[in-house]
């Protein structure tokens, strides 16, 4: 069984709903949503919009390999109406982004997937809740 933190965030339609949702969909097909963070409410990061997001954190634990559980994240953010990642490398709105933070202690650097990630650290959307749900039982 393998340790993965994961960053939610959504800026369109019911928020909430989408990102509950989403960790319903994690909990049918990538393992066991063990830890989840409180919802934080932030400003966009990157670009420029009225929309604020709803951000938050899980712990999952998966059987998955990194790149099958990359592919599973992205099929449910399909499903849950988001298309495309960026616009010509330019962030925009979205009804649901699901990011890798960590997997285990694995560093991974590849076209498609790079742990930890590697912007983490920057955003504090992502730090407020990933040190939640760190400290839960510490």
């Amino acid at each position: 069984m393998h340790t993965v933190y994961l960053s939610l965030g959504s800026n369109l339609g019911d928020r909430e709903a989408t990102m509950r949702r989403a960790i319903g969909l994690l909990n049918e097909r990538a393992g066991s949503v063990d830890r989840q963070s409180s919802f934080i409410e932030t400003e966009p990061w990157g670009f420029e919009s009225t929309n604020k997001f709803l951000n938050m954190c899980v712990r999952l634990l998966t059987t998955l390999s990194p790149e099958q559980l990359l592919l599973a994240t992205k099929q449910i953010e399909r499903e849950l109406g988001r298309t495309q990642k960026s616009v010509n490398g330019q962030y925009h709105d979205r009804p649901i982004d699901i990011d890798i933070l960590m997997y285990d202690d694995v560093h991974l650097d590849s076209d498609d997937l790079t742990l930890p990630h590697p912007h983490m650290q920057e955003r504090e959307f992502v730090m407020i809740p990933l040190r939640e749900i760190l400290s839960i039982g510490s």
